[in-house]
């Protein structure tokens, strides 16, 4: 986001009451904007340099970074190495280990700027940090103002008497967070156990600093991204001037909202500088361009002042989760008038919308759903992690791609991870308009938390900040306290021997310090700043009624598939109230593996395909093939890897959510890990750092598709569901067709079926032998059909085994291309059945209206083509693949695996 996007942000760093907090004005989007008329705002963005600290001890190895360059803020020290042309890019074959020095030592920002004799005459000259990471010294004019310690929190500094007219300069120094903490953490009687430890020998085995300190946990690399420790001038910079009157945030509270009345409170944080009287006057104006107005008269006390104007309006238009309704946003003018005359004035644009976090005692345990407007919604969708190593470099243009994606597959809800950032106010003005409803995790990402009063304080003011930030977006519908934080402690290895080796008064220490963070602290700044948005405290949890992880009460993480090697079909065996994490890797497409890779690293266990492996250092290339193996059979190369990777993937997590909604409402959600990348490389994504759909991302658009049928098989017999996000009730046909992969008819049926509003309806129990007739399952399948007025809304094939176990015949596949400019049409068609046809285009980036389908043998499917290439060239360039021909005849060949290392 720019400078001048942020330009208008409000924060209050001397408010007693409020702690520190941070206002984001949304200019880009048009969401939120804070419009203060007595404040002056300049961006500072232009001019700054940055330097390696000369006196560290990296000064003498990289002698070349010890010279001024040329900065961008905001940024990273990362970033502005690789503009400078000082490093190569991070993201390049195995770059990534040559360049840890960057985050061991300390840099210096400096900017010089000018300030005229106008801005010295205002009351208040304020100088403003939205963000810095993380440990940062600043000093203006050689004074120093701040010692910043969190890379969340933003900073407001008065500034009038440290500045003059004229040339000013302006200099952060950062400093490595590892190079400040682990000296004193060896010193430790014990270290807090964490997350990933370092691949790269920075720290000792079991000695992880980033649980100490308040900055983005992934940067220290996770089992899906590198590790590039940051550090930067990370959110925008401002100098702020203002006379008498700031306004430092406007929040429009949701009371009560039903169809026929939303009972709303507008709230102000409103500086003076002196007593008197005001008026306050708050305009809404609906989606269609009524309006609604209130006013009061008041007065105000020296300093800070809470001001409440109660608002109602009648027969709102509310704001729905995607395919619940329309996504209406109402915008809200607040003015401050004294004497008549407008001293400060501030735009909110917000949905009105209840939501509510339903627990209700059942048969099954306690339940786990989330209700918007009266209206229990099935949560489909998946983890988001951040967008880049590097946040600064995540454009607007990208962030919309990721989350039209989402909507496109039709997902309805987004997990914001803990592991990552706080995302931009332009993320969740996407998400208002999108419809995505955002499960908003606090920045805890596993790491057992200190328990000291410093650590838990700076907490409390990072998430009052972030949540007065945000809570104006009506698409956050659950603020958690951590991820992973609870269960690791009570389930994982590392953390049992931690207890079992600490003593029983440190522990107890330990246990209530996450607990007052996690179960108070964090609770009560939602429910003071944001009470009709739920509060949970942990995923996975039953937020501290017991144990966490558990079927039967709250929500759970599932990962004894991959991470436990279970096979594919242990997703059948659990049926919890709420998933919110559960996945299978994959590689992304060549063309992205092209990007990072050469052609002598071409193989799954290569150097550098282990280096862009991050799950078991490297060896989850080895977990990747134990899969294929058991369901496909032994890939024929390493591009049959890949594609491998991508069906065996999308396959799996199909079969998981396809479970989770046909148990509905015993379970209530399907959040697969995870939907984007932080870089390319080998993960559990459905769509690559690039933007490229994987396999998963198209699959995810059947099977959370408002309508679906769905066959679950388990030893020999099927249950067939049908599956309604509908709000209605509505009749349908159900046609079962029994088929050999040649196209031979062996059986057909058509059966009336009703399709109850908001649930899954079972309508048949087969057997395999019901089916077959004594055909041959090795080459027969089944196709489901719904149909609604004659049209087909959702099929599902169904097989009687596992890919390696079938008989798949050669598909005979052709394809036809027509069209011309950028209006181009694929036609493809088959003799026999094609399984998971893969549509290429090599290096060519083409969007298709499809991809990663099944063909029925005679069938023909015509897909549109977007790309900026020419019909010839995407001739040339055109690939078909299915599984025919994408394995080795001899399943007991491993030559992928003895790739030189």
């Amino acid at each position: 986001m720019t400078g001048e996007a942020r330009q208008n942000i409000e924060v209050s760093a001397s408010s007693r009451w409020l702690g520190v907090f941070a206002i984001a004005l949304l200019a880009l989007t048009g969401s939120h904007a804070v419009h203060a008329d007595a404040v002056t705002g300049r961006t500072l963005a232009d001019g700054w340099r940055f330097r390696l600290v000369p006196d560290v001890a990296a000064a003498k190895t990289h002698p070349e970074a010890v010279a001024w360059h040329r900065a961008q803020v905001p940024g990273s020290v990362q970033t502005d190495l690789l503009a400078a042309g000082a490093i190569g890019d991070p993201f390049y074959r195995d770059n990534e280990a040559g360049l840890q020095w960057i985050g061991l030592t300390d840099w210096e920002y400096q900017l010089s700027f000018d300030v005229d004799a106008a801005t010295l005459q205002r009351d208040h000259v304020d100088l403003v940090f939205d963000g810095l990471d993380t440990y940062a010294d600043v000093s203006l004019n050689g004074s120093k103002l701040l010692a910043a310690d969190n890379m969340f929190r933003a900073w407001r500094i008065p500034a009038k008497n440290h500045l003059h007219a004229g040339k000013n300069s302006l200099l952060v120094t950062l400093h490595s967070p590892i190079a400040r903490l682990l000296p004193w953490l060896l010193k430790q009687p014990y270290a807090l156990p964490g997350e990933f430890d370092s691949a790269f020998g920075d720290e000792p085995k079991g000695k992880q600093t980033s649980n100490y300190v308040r900055k983005a946990n992934y940067n220290y690399g996770w089992d899906w991204g590198p590790r590039y420790v940051t550090a930067g001038i990370w959110q925008p910079v401002r100098l702020e001037s203002w006379d008498q009157w700031r306004l430092a945030d406007f929040h429009i509270a949701q009371q009560h909202v039903d169809a026929d009345t939303a009972q709303l409170q507008a709230q102000f944080e409103l500086h003076a500088d002196h007593a008197g009287k005001a008026r306050l006057r708050v305009t809404a104006t609906a989606p269609d361009g009524s309006q609604t107005s209130a006013t009061q008269d008041l007065s105000l006390a020296s300093g800070d002042n809470a001001l409440h104007l109660p608002m109602q309006i009648q027969k709102p238009q509310r704001w729905w989760p995607v395919d619940y309704g329309a996504q209406h946003l109402y915008r809200f003018r607040a003015d401050v008038l004294v004497d008549d005359k407008v001293v400060a004035s501030s735009e909110r644009e917000t949905g009105l919308r209840s939501v509510e976090l339903r627990r209700q005692q059942d048969s099954w345990g306690r339940g786990f759903e989330f209700v918007v407007n009266g209206v229990p919604i099935f949560a489909k969708g998946a983890n988001l992690i951040p967008f880049d190593s590097f946040p600064t470099r995540v454009t607007p243009e990208r962030m919309q791609y990721i989350m039209q994606s989402a909507r496109d597959a039709h997902m309805n809800m987004l997990r914001m991870w803990g592991g990552g950032h706080y995302q931009s106010d332009a993320f969740y003005a996407m998400a208002d308009k999108l419809g995505l409803m955002i499960w908003q995790d606090f920045m805890f990402g596993g790491a057992i938390t200190p328990y000291d009063d410093a650590f838990r304080e700076n907490a409390r003011i990072e998430a009052t900040e972030q949540v007065i930030r945000l809570r104006d977006h009506p698409s956050i519908v659950l603020w958690c306290g951590n991820n992973e934080v609870q269960t690791g402690w009570e389930s994982w290895g590392d953390r049992k021997k931690f207890r079992q080796d600490t003593a029983p008064a440190e522990l107890a220490r330990i246990e209530g310090g996450m607990k007052a963070l996690f179960g108070e602290t964090l609770r009560d700044v939602v429910k003071l700043h944001t009470p009709e948005v739920p509060y949970w405290a942990s995923s996975p949890s039953t937020d501290f009624e017991g144990p966490a992880n558990v079927l039967n009460n709250g929500d759970y993480h599932s990962w004894d598939v991959w991470a436990g090697s279970a096979p594919i079909e242990k997703y059948l065996d659990a049926t919890p109230r709420f998933q919110s994490e559960y996945g299978l890797q994959s590689f992304p497409v060549m063309s992205t593996i092209a990007a990072f890779a050469t052609a002598k690293d071409m193989s799954p266990n290569s150097p550098v395909m282990r280096a862009h492996q991050k799950f078991a250092n490297g060896d989850g290339n080895d977990r990747l093939l134990l899969y294929i193996r058991k369901y496909y059979g032994e890939p024929k190369d390493f591009e049959s890897f890949v594609y491998l990777s991508q069906v065996m993937q999308a396959e799996g997590i199909e079969l998981a959510a396809e479970h989770l909604r046909s148990v509905r409402p015993q379970s209530m959600g399907s959040l697969y890990w995870q939907l984007n990348d932080v870089w390319p490389g080998a993960s559990w994504s459905s769509i690559d750092y690039y933007g490229r759909w994987k396999a998963l991302q198209f699959h995810a658009r059947r099977f959370y598709a408002p309508v679906q049928v769905a066959p679950i098989r388990r030893d020999g017999r099927t249950e067939v569901f049908l599956i309604s996000d509908r709000t209605t009730p509505f009749d349908a046909k159900l046609r079962t067709r029994v088929l050999t992969m040649d196209g031979k008819l062996l059986q057909e049926h058509t059966d009336d079926v009703h399709l109850a509003a908001l649930a899954s309806t079972r309508v048949a129990e087969r057997t395999d032998a019901s089916f077959l007739h004594g055909a041959d399952p090795h080459r027969s399948l089944v196709v489901f059909e719904l149909l609604e007025q004659g049209k087909p809304i959702s099929r599902h094939l169904l097989y009687f085994d596992p890919a390696v176990a079938l008989q798949l015949p050669d598909p005979g596949l052709d394809a036809q291309m027509s069209g011309s400019g950028h209006d181009i049409t694929l036609s493809i068609s088959t003799k026999r059945l094609a399984r998971a046809v893969w549509v290429d285009f090599g290096e060519l980036d083409v969007k298709l209206s499809d991809n990663a389908f099944d063909l029925l043998p005679g069938a023909r499917i015509e897909l549109q083509l977007t790309s900026t290439a020419d019909i010839d060239s995407l001739r040339r360039a055109l690939k078909l693949r299915s599984l025919a021909g994408a394995t080795r005849l001899d399943g007991t060949q491993r030559v992928l695996s003895e790739a030189t290392p």
